[in-house]
């Protein structure tokens, strides 16, 4: 028979222990609290209470309910209250020799049978339950937050973690309605060591003003569909908390460069720039605490790319004949611009006609177009098999194959064909952008246009300058993507841009957990769209997206920035070597064939 945990103690009230505090209590069982001192402990009390009391006015508790939950929990200061629960949570600071001093407390004051759980985020279990006489019966219980509403768990167990410790914690989980992933006892688990990578590397974009803070967040938002852009997610987390976290995963995790934390942040943090608690981080907020962002003088003035000079575009050429092809010109088209496809041959150009009919069909289908506005869409397309109908085009738009000489071939064409004063752009989303500008006499009128897949459906485009793009250029850029409806974030011409840059770093650490045996592909999906929100698991991404597209976009970054963790994944090279491509193979990580 399992434990039943009719009591438990949650040490240490602050947002994050007032709301484990709040779980078990919704779930029926009687928590004691405990604090240091008077003062945190009616702070922890207040947390507590503003959240039932938000869960009452929100419609998700009755008052009956809230003061049945509030009954349930008995406050206290001092260890000492906590002598009879069957298990304690501790939820204090990131520090390891307070929580080695606390465990210590809790060996000697707690029953002999309780088991003893922390919730740190980054440290090792294993050194915090040596700290006592019974480290068989410590595990980790990493809650996210908010406590109440986050789903995930992770459950670490360590070298000496006993098994039926390991079962009972699990039960638990499901009792309390959360989903539970259990792991071993490495730096930053599942969450915090695929996360805190990933938002390193952001703040090193910001630090190396590689793109604006604003353009760096919106990217990862319309680019991978996450709920909160990187610098903004700092914010929230504490920059003093994110430093504490990456400088624990890289001095743990084997000094990993990429958790080695940016300088940016430890200037911040002794600066008192610390996030959204202390009103300003990497953005300013009108209070301490306050969500609302309010502008500073790293806001760019409003109006301001409207105003510059752009130059007019009425028709514009897309060459190409894939779906990448096909969908940038829906988006022109619909936007009520004069296209010209041109491709390789009338076949081609057949098809792609065919592909963009049925894609305005079934805009019609669906509402957001009328019949009327799809026949002028269709009407605006001149379809072509010959370059030179390009000549008196405003803007033309490459999306052929990514590779650099064919794409280098076809620049130095365009530039003996095309009018002074066009802008020749490219869709490539890894090729350095400043190759295809020399191919041509005119690098100056040459930018990257990175449209997202599906073009006309995904809200972003990555605009990309390179060292010989002009002002003019870069205006003009960017204003058609305003006329098209598509948001322009601007980045400097450095493989990856911002949105692959961020995304497959990330990806390629979640395959060397699995290649690692740290963690299973299902475990791994769980723990980033529990515990972070993400709308897909890193694994779900690279079977949709390709497990070739990945590596081919993996080394390229690697080529280029030469950043040891960036190199490949041997699994991912592996699989890719055996055919196993993902869903457009019938299987990737996982078996796509009866699907």
């Amino acid at each position: 028979m399992g434990r039943e945990f009719g009591s438990v103690g949650v040490v240490g009230l602050g947002t994050m222990g007032a709301g484990i505090v709040e779980v078990f209590a919704r779930n029926g069982i009687a928590v004691t609290a405990v604090e240091i001192a008077d003062a945190a402990l009616r702070r922890g009390e207040e947390i507590l209470r503003g959240s039932v009391e938000r869960a009452v006015r929100k419609g998700k508790l009755s008052e009956g309910e809230r003061d049945v939950l509030l009954g349930r929990v008995s406050f206290a200061v001092g260890l000492d209250a906590l002598h009879s629960v069957d298990l304690v949570i501790e939820a204090v600071p990131e520090q390891l020799e307070l929580k080695q001093r606390i465990f210590a407390e809790l060996d000697r004051v707690c029953k002999p049978s309780a088991i003893l759980a922390t919730n740190t985020s980054s440290l090792s279990v294993t050194e915090i339950s040596v700290a006592t006489s019974r480290p068989n019966q410590v595990v980790g219980m990493h809650f996210f937050n908010p406590a109440p509403i986050m789903k995930l768990v992770e459950v670490v167990r360590t070298v000496v973690t006993a098994e039926d410790v390991v079962t009972d914690i699990e039960g638990l989980c499901a009792r309390l309605g959360k989903v539970d992933v259990t792991i071993g006892d490495r730096a930053g688990f599942i969450a915090n060591a695929l996360l805190f990578g990933y938002l390193n590397q952001a703040v090193s974009m910001l630090e190396a003003k590689y793109a604006t803070r604003e353009d760096i967040d919106a990217a990862v938002k319309l680019g991978c569909g996450l709920p909160m852009g990187p610098l903004a997610l700092m914010d929230l987390i504490g920059l003093d908390t994110a430093y504490e976290i990456l400088d624990t995963m890289y001095r743990r995790g084997g000094r990993d460069r990429r958790h080695a934390p940016v300088p940016l942040i430890k200037q911040m943090v002794t600066a008192g720039l610390l996030g959204r608690k202390s009103g300003r981080g990497f953005y300013t907020y009108d209070k301490p605490g306050s969500p609302v962002v309010v502008p500073d003088e790293a806001t760019p003035p409003a109006g301001t790319e409207a105003g510059r000079p752009a130059h007019a575009i009425a028709k514009v050429g897309v060459v190409g004949s894939g779906t990448m092809a096909t969908g940038i010109i829906e988006v022109f088209a619909k936007a009520g611009l004069e296209v010209i496809s041109v491709t390789r041959g009338a076949e081609q150009s057949g098809r792609t006609c065919e592909a963009l009919k049925t894609s305005l069909d079934k805009g019609v289908v669906r509402g957001r177009l009328t019949e009327a506005d799809r026949d002028a869409a269709l009407g605006r397309v001149t379809w072509s098999a010959t370059i030179e109908h390009l000549c008196d085009a405003d803007l033309v738009v490459e999306a052929v194959v990514e590779e650099l000489s064919v794409k280098k071939a076809l620049f130095a064409s365009l530039d003996e064909i095309c009018k002074p004063g066009v802008v020749l752009a490219t869709t490539t989303s890894s090729l350095p952008v400043i190759e295809l500008a020399v191919a041509t006499e005119r690098p100056a009128d040459v930018v990257g246009l990175h449209f997202f897949n599906p073009a006309p459906v995904m809200g972003l485009v990555e605009v990309v300058r390179t060292i010989r793009t002009s002002e003019a250029t870069l205006v003009t850029a960017t204003a058609i993507c305003r006329t098209v409806g598509k948001h322009a974030v601007v980045c400097a011409d450095r493989s990856g841009f911002v949105v692959n840059a961020l995304l497959f770093p990330y990806l390629n650490d979640a395959v060397k957990m699995v290649e690692a045996s740290y963690s299973t592909a299902e475990d791994i999906d769980h723990a980033m769209k529990l515990g972070c929100g993400y709308p897909m698991g890193p694994f779900e991404l690279l079977d949709v997206v390709g497990l070739d597209v990945a590596l081919a976009i993996q080394r390229e970054l690697y080529l280029e920035l030469r950043e040891p963790g960036f190199a490949p994944a041997p699994l991912l090279e592996h699989l890719v070597t055996a055919g196993y491509l993902g869903r457009k193979a019938g299987r990737g990580f996982r078996d796509h064939s009866n699907r």
